[in-house]
């Protein structure tokens, strides 16, 4: 099942969700989970992947913390992950990105999550699957971080773009959800839900559609583009879509603006 795209159609799921080696993970809240599920998928909590303090969230864990989340889903060498929300797809997403930053490219998330797969007609479940927990041994790789550090020394280089997955309130500082509002100098403001068929489940919009909106803004698939929004929760979803239209050289920048915007020395546009 290597062979499987970034983003899997809910009706192909339903053809292979009892194949060898994909594990289908659920990362809706626990209380969705208990109430309906797609069957023979296991849990995994989102707290899980990631980890951080207030003000600063959304940062990468440890190894050790991230082998063990890997390994209480049953994750091998071989297994295909595909992953789902309730809410978009920008926890699935970070699964998969962090899924990434352990060198393991199995990894797809269901489109439109569990609300495409229930509004479609597809059956859930509350039997609850529970994993044959595995050894999952692994390291990080840098190739698709972007730390604070590596962005001040990119500001910058014409050849890097900052996309800006927040909303426009939060692009501006008229919302602050840290101790400075604002955005990163040069950041694109690309909302993550305008990549999202709103009237259709959910969905992604069509490649073509998306890949014209990233082109009007100049976020094109020749630069290096970092994904960022206030914890790369959102953002991982921006990561994602890029990944799946062909880009090459896509970060995303773990705490994102919790970090950013809690410091004092890194400048601020509004």
């Amino acid at each position: 099942m290597s062979n499987l795209p970034l983003v899997i159609d809910p009706k192909q799921l339903e053809h292979i969700l009892n194949s060898e080696n994909i594990i289908l993970v659920d990362m809706c809240k626990p209380d969705q989970y208990s109430k309906g599920h797609i069957a023979g998928a296991v849990y995994l909590d989102y707290p899980m992947i990631i980890s951080g303090e207030k003000p600063v969230m959304g940062r990468l864990p440890d190894i050790e913390k991230l082998n063990q989340a890997m390994s209480s889903i049953g994750l091998t060498s071989d297994t295909h992950v595909i992953a789902y929300d309730d809410e978009g797809g920008g926890k699935a997403a970070r699964l998969v990105w962090t899924l990434h930053s352990l060198g393991h490219d199995k990894a797809s998330i269901l489109d439109g999550g569990l609300v495409s797969w229930a509004n479609e007609g597809h059956p859930l479940t509350s039997e609850p699957t529970v994993a044959t927990a595995t050894n999952f041994q692994a390291e990080i790789s840098e190739k698709y971080l972007a730390h604070r550090q590596y962005i001040l020394d990119h500001l910058d280089d014409d050849k890097v773009a900052l996309l800006d997955a927040r909303s426009i309130q939060e692009f501006t500082g008229e919302k602050a959800f840290a101790a400075r509002g604002g955005h990163i100098p040069g950041a694109i403001r690309y909302e993550w839900t305008d990549m999202m068929d709103k009237e259709h489940n959910m969905r992604l919009l069509a490649d073509d559609i998306i890949q014209a909106h990233l082109n009007e803004l100049g976020l094109t698939a020749d630069k290096e583009v970092i994904c960022y929004c206030h914890t790369h929760h959102r953002s991982a979803l921006s990561y994602l879509v890029l990944r799946k239209l062909g880009y090459q050289n896509v970060k995303g920048y773990p705490s994102s603006w919790s970090d950013w915007g809690n410091q004092t020395d890194t400048p601020v546009e509004n």
